[in-house]
């Protein structure tokens, strides 16, 4: 089924430091999408740290459902076993987790002055300017999930991108004006992946929270925010997150908790 990693992605993974068991990295050139061959691992009995990385996903996916871009030679896509048993209010707290890992990564590996974007979104400048997403799947039967898997898209070169996604998709290789070895970006986003999830484990909710605090509080500034619910639909300011990974909103003085559904920022 896997195939051979790419030999510069192979000799960074050889010789890479403090990776553990997060250095397991299984690959495909292509492949349907690397969250569903990571989860299939991890049903399988599959260690905590095991990967799935490939060039290309013909079915790759976001958010609620939504389609991922993954043209071949242009991103990482990469989907990491984290964890094999949770209760399944931590899965937003992971989520929250992966975003600040991919953030982390990315300005270690390139200096980008990268943002959070509530609840899975890496981005930069103004307008906002995608580059990453994040979507944490678990396998769960009841109230605890059996398997944990993040899944992590990042637009690595300059690619047509479909008109629907032009004015607010970017890349590691637009931002920074030059080309970008992918190789080095794996071993961060994997180096940086293994000790948030320690740090999760370690330190608890609120460590997870202040570390997101670094990467997404410039964005609640004159930010307000549309949902839909129950009622209808809502808006308001956002104001901050909590130890559960809310997002909190001031809607006409009161604070209330959004903890799921299509979010839309306005600016």
């Amino acid at each position: 089924m896997f195939e051979p990693l790419p030999d510069e992605i192979a000799a960074s993974l050889a010789a890479a430091e403090g990776l553990g068991p997060f250095a397991a990295v299984r690959y495909r050139a292509e492949i349907g999408s690397t969250n569903d061959a990571a989860m299939s691992l991890a049903l399988a009995g599959a260690p905590a740290g095991t990967s799935v990385l490939a060039d290309r996903q013909t079915s790759g996916r976001g958010r609620r459902g939504h389609d991922w871009y993954s043209p071949p030679g242009a991103g990482i896509y990469l989907s990491v076993i984290v964890h094999p048993r949770v209760a399944a209010d931590v899965l937003p707290v992971l989520t929250l987790a992966a975003g600040v890992a991919v953030a982390q990564a990315i300005r270690d590996v390139t200096g980008l002055l990268v943002e959070l974007k509530w609840p899975n979104d890496v981005v930069i400048g103004r307008p906002w300017r995608k580059l990453a997403g994040v979507l944490c799947e678990g396998a769960s039967a009841g109230a605890t999930v059996d398997a944990v898997v993040v899944g992590i898209g990042l637009n690595v070169a300059t690619a047509s991108y479909p008109p629907v996604l032009a004015s607010r998709a970017t890349s590691l290789e637009s931002e920074l004006g030059r080309p970008i070895d992918r190789a080095p970006m794996v071993v961060a986003l994997l180096k940086r992946l293994r000790a948030i999830m320690e740090s999760l484990h370690s330190d608890g909710r609120v460590a997870i929270s202040s570390a997101w605090r670094e990467f997404g509080r410039l964005g609640f500034a004159g930010a307000h925010v549309r949902w839909r619910d129950a009622t209808g639909e809502r808006h308001g300011r956002p104001v901050d997150i909590d130890t559960d990974g809310a997002l909190l909103v001031d809607v006409r003085s009161q604070i209330e908790r959004v903890i799921a559904g299509e979010i839309t920022w306005e600016r």
